[in-house]
Order: C-alpha cells, then structure tokens, then sequence
C-alpha cells in the first residue's frame, strides 16, 4: 500500500506532529507499506543537514518561508501547486490512501489531491485552532472568520463546507470528505463528535519510537541520581504553551531545585530575562535537541513540567515521560485524566493567570518535596505499553483498512 502523508509543515522542522509522522513512516514501512510525506519545502539549514532534500520519501512542495529563523514554510494550495504534486507523484508508485495530518493549507492540499484523484482519505486531527488562535491574537475571530472563508474557497465543491466562522466549522469543513478521522486523545475525539466536526472519531495516540525507548532505558542509571530534585520542560517557546508563566512560577516558588528547559521559538529571550532577573542559577536553557536526547532528558530527571491549558489535542511531553517512567506535573485537566497517574495536577483555578501561576507555584513546591522525600508517583504502566508506536501502526492500519473498504 502506498500511503500519501500532507503535513503543513516539513516532516524534519520542529513539532509533535512532526515527530509523529515521522515515526509513522519508519513503523508503516517496516511493515512492508510505501509511505512519501507532502509538505511545503524547509528553508533552514537543518533540513539539509537531515538529508531531507536527497530522501525520495519527501515531496517538497514551493514554499516560502513565513518565520524568522525560516523553520516554517507556507505553500499555497491551488492550482499551480496541484500541477505540481501531480507531476512530482508520476514517478511514484500508485497511491491507495491519502492521510492528512495538517490543519491549513497542508489540509486543503492534501483533500484536493484526494478528490482530484478519488483517493479515500483519512484525517488526524492535530489542532484545536479556536484556542491556538486565540493563544497568539486578541483579534482570534476576524482571524477564524478569514480562516473558515479560505476553507470554503480553497475547499470549493469537496464535501460539504459548513458556513459558520468558528473553530469547529472550520475543522468540520477541512475533515469533509474524509472517510475515517482520528485524534491523538480521547478528550480531543470528544470535543470533536460534540462539536459535529465528524461522527464518530478514532482515538490513536501519538506514540513513542519502542527502539529508542528501550535504548533509552538501557542507558538510565538503575537508582535515582543524587542531587537536587530536577524538573524539565520541553517545547515549543510561544504564548500557548505558557513558559513564561511557568518560569514566574519557579521564582515564585523560590523551590530549591534544578530547571532545565528545552526547545526553541519566539519567547527565549523573555524567557531568558525573567531567569536573569530572578538570579536563580538552577534555570538552565539547553536549546533545540535530536529526538533520542530528547527522551533520555526526560528520563534523566525527576519531573516533566506540562503547562498549556485547553490548548494540546494531546500534549506529547507527558505521555513520553510516564513511557521512561518519569511523572508529571500537570496543569491541563484533561491530559491529567488521560495520564491515569504518575502525576502532580494543579489545581484548576480558572482563568486569571496570576491564580494560575500561584498554584503552579505551590505545585511545584509540592513536586519537589515528594521527590527530595523519595515518594514521588509512579506512572501507569499501562501508559507504556499503549504508546508505543509499534501498537499505534497497527492500530492506525485497521483504520486504513476500513477507509479503503469504504
């Protein structure tokens, strides 16, 4: 079977779905299928250094980059652009499914190239665009209302298009004419099928590459390291994920213990000053890391620290932690109930910030104590076994089974 990924962005720039795909098409190919990844050509230098422009898995489309370290890249679907994939997949075998894995443009790419080729098309929903939206702009609705307008046009006679300007609306629309629908938590397929967005959704999670893991857990010292107790957050530095408030919350705390941080974007030098400003030497920024380094800090420390609210469709960082046996200080309700353990929740106190970051703050003092004492939760196991990605290919291939059967 040949399989037809579209991404947004390049399967090689930095994000969960990202990694995701990636570790899709290692695991489907193992099992003897042909995958090939469609997204908007990478501009930075890293995607070279990735062999990405020589692997005959990518389909780079024209793109032009739309930040300022050029990580990611807009194409814009239309006709111009669908002549372009046409030509690109000649050389290529047949393709027998197509899986849209975007929510934008890479959408509207991806469920063109379907209805063009009468191709069933499933669709994994990676975003929840109202509250990302909203996260990065007061002016969210002109922006959803602009947003649902370019569905409606680029999307033009391919299902039926719903006319309302909401977030909802507009992942129904973009999901149309998809045969099957998947979401990487079960909160996010809820919200989904209450919304109407489809009827009935798949849960599939995003998982853990089994081999690294294991060679993760290989390496780990077999006893906890002494020290002070470790906290690390992973991501990507903007509004949504709340690292700024996270870090007000370390200095409120005034916790003795070390903060690693790692990942890159907009808000680093914010970041970084509010560290500076707090003279607190246990903050330390380790930048953009590989995949398998990823994991093994993870493992390596005492806690991951989860603060986004209502924002992640799963939030990959926690679910990779209770994989190495790590827990979680938690601040979205909804991966704390998705976890089932191994975990700090902080209090849900609506949504002033300031309460927010104060329970934080009380959270981590909480956090810190339980592990100076030894007596720091334990993860599900179940949570282990159910994230590898080995068990999401084979779950993800009774849904292309089913898409195909029609």
């Amino acid at each position: 079977m040949h399989i037809l990924f579209f991404g947004d962005q390049h399967a090689e720039s930095l994000g969960g779905a990202q990694v995701s795909m990636r570790l899709q098409r290692k695991y489907l190919e193992r099992t003897g299928h042909t995958v090939t990844i469609v997204a908007p050509r990478m501009h930075a230098e890293r995607a070279r250094l990735a062999g990405a422009e020589d692997d005959p898995g990518y389909v780079d489309l024209p793109s032009i980059p739309i930040t300022a370290d050029r990580e990611y890249s807009l194409t814009w679907p239309g006709r111009r652009t669908d002549r372009f994939l046409d030509r690109a997949l000649t050389r290529r075998p047949p393709v027998d499914l197509v899986h849209v894995q975007a929510d934008f443009w890479g959408a509207y790419i991806g469920h063109r190239f379907a209805h063009r080729h009468g191709i069933p098309a499933v669709h994994t929903m990676h975003n929840r665009v109202d509250v990302g939206i909203a996260a990065v702009t007061p002016l969210h609705k002109p922006v959803l209302g602009a947003l649902n307008l370019w569905r409606r046009t680029a999307l033009r006679g391919i299902g039926t298009q719903p006319h309302a300007a909401d977030g909802w609306a507009y992942l129904a629309g973009i999901a149309a004419e998809s045969r099957a629908v998947t979401a990487p938590s079960g909160h996010f397929a809820r919200r989904l099928e209450e919304h109407g967005v489809f009827g009935s959704v798949d849960v599939i999670w995003n998982g853990i590459d089994d081999e690294v893991r294991e060679q993760v857990l290989a390496a780990a010292p077999a006893e906890r390291i002494p020290g002070r107790p470790r906290f690390i957050w992973l991501g990507r530095m903007s509004p949504e994920k709340r690292l700024l408030p996270f870090l007000e919350a370390v200095v409120a705390s005034d916790v003795d213990a070390d903060i690693e941080i790692v990942g890159g974007g907009g808000e680093r030098r914010a970041a970084e000053r509010i560290a500076a400003r707090a003279g607190r030497p246990g903050i330390h920024f380790a930048g953009r890391v590989g995949y398998a380094e990823v994991l093994a800090r993870i493992a390596a420390a005492d806690a991951v620290v989860q603060t986004s609210i209502g924002f992640e469709t799963q939030g990959m960082t926690p679910f990779e932690a209770a994989t190495l046996g790590t827990p979680t200080v938690v601040s979205d309700p909804d991966i704390a109930g998705e976890l089932r353990g191994g975990l700090w929740a902080v209090p849900d106190v609506g949504v002033d910030e300031p309460a927010r970051v104060a329970a934080l703050a009380d959270t981590l003092r909480i956090a810190a104590a339980d592990i100076a004492a030894g007596r720091a939760p334990e993860p599900d196991p179940q949570v282990a076994a159910d994230f590898r990605q080995s068990s999401r290919t084979a779950a993800m291939l009774e849904v292309y089974g089913r898409a195909i059967a029609g």
